[in-house]
């Protein structure tokens, strides 16, 4: 899923309720489009296919008013986690807690074709994105229960395998259970039978 902010109050909704699988593209020292790339659960930014961020460069660059005009435009893009956001910034700005983490790719020029089939997919709605956020959070929650849940019975039945095994070995060392091999007579057998062997 791709998510554009129409203007500077949804980019800044963008940024403060984006899930940790995000990723952020922004045309490099231009005014444009916050894109994100919502990938699954579990995923990074490292899973994204060439031809996504092909296709998020180029609808940034498209919706940049001076990078849509301009030829050779560089993209930016970084996990949604590595934006930050400092008191006095204006609405929609942000900067980066590591530069390091910051990926470039260069858009030679427009593509429309690329960008007329992003539009045939196009779905403009109005996005709560703190109620989407809320949710998210929920089945979070519930799927990191459900981990230590299972967790916390794979935990339980090592413990009964270990007693388990503790038991069988002092059954095995109960002086009630043990019988001697010491046997005297098979003993003088075997002396008697040497003797006749010799």
């Amino acid at each position: 899923m791709i998510y554009m902010g129409k203007d500077k109050f949804e980019n800044e909704d963008l940024i403060k309720y984006g899930y940790p699988e995000d990723t952020w593209f922004h045309a490099d020292k231009l005014s444009s489009a916050h894109v994100y790339v919502r990938l699954n659960p579990g995923q990074t930014w490292n899973d994204i296919p060439e031809k996504v961020i092909e296709d998020c460069a180029q609808l940034t660059k498209a919706n940049s008013i001076q990078g849509n005009k301009l030829n050779n435009v560089t993209i930016i893009y970084t996990p949604w986690s590595n934006l930050k956001k400092t008191p006095g910034m204006e609405t929609g700005q942000v900067t980066f807690h590591n530069h390091k983490l910051v990926r470039r790719v260069y858009v030679e020029k427009r593509s429309n074709e690329i960008i007329n089939r992003l539009n045939k997919t196009k779905n403009e709605r109005e996005v709560d994105h703190l109620h989407e956020k809320i949710q998210r959070e929920k089945l979070d929650r519930k799927a990191a229960k459900e981990v230590e849940l299972e967790e916390k019975k794979r935990i339980q039945a090592l413990s009964a395998d270990k007693r388990r095994a503790e038991k069988e070995i002092n059954d095995l060392f109960d002086e009630r259970n043990m019988k001697s091999n010491y046997r005297e007579h098979e003993v003088e057998d075997i002396d008697a039978a040497e003797e006749d062997f010799m």
